[in-house]
């Protein structure tokens, strides 16, 4: 049986994002991010399960973002839905253009002869992580490299309220 805790979303993540709505000067209890925690992690596996077992009536192992959207909207979150979807949209978008920057920086490389390992001064820091590589001065000389994972750039969420005319 997985333990209960294993079940629930990290503490302290929980409370960091109470943090982000509360003024600065606000305490929190531990037994309201305790009880914060709870009800999002039930949320989260409320839509999950939905979510899923639309996978599974379509024969499918994987659970995908629209599934997600797809959930929230049938079990009436319909607002949460549209804000998902956007942020999804934006998303897919964001990647697009990544995975076109790094096949037109690779194309580039390939048309120069450059190539990771090659023509870099010692603390040369021109971003080539981007494309998965990174290198310390031991590698080098050896012609080794390790992977290095960037996270994508965070986007930016905006609480919008419908009896507002315009956003702020």
């Amino acid at each position: 049986m997985v333990d209960e805790q294993e079940k629930l979303l990290p503490i302290a993540n929980v409370g960091r994002i109470m943090k982000l709505i509360l003024p600065p000067s606000a305490k929190i209890s531990k037994e309201a991010k305790q009880t914060i925690q709870e009800c999002a992690s039930e949320f989260i596996s409320f839509v999950t399960g939905e979510a899923s077992d639309k996978c599974h009536k379509e024969n499918r192992k994987t659970v995908n973002g629209d599934d997600i959207c797809w959930a929230l909207s049938s079990l009436g979150f319909d607002d949460y839905a549209e804000a998902i979807v956007r942020y999804l949209h934006k998303y897919r978008e964001h990647e697009s253009e990544r995975a076109n920057y790094k096949q037109q920086t690779s194309k580039a490389r390939n048309v120069t002869g450059r190539h990771d390992h090659e023509d870099k001064a010692e603390g040369d820091d021109d971003d080539d992580d981007e494309e998965g590589l990174c290198h310390t001065d031991s590698q080098r000389g050896k012609g080794t490299t390790s992977t290095c994972r960037r996270h994508p750039a965070p986007l930016e969420f905006r609480i919008i309220d419908r009896n507002e005319t315009s956003p702020s």
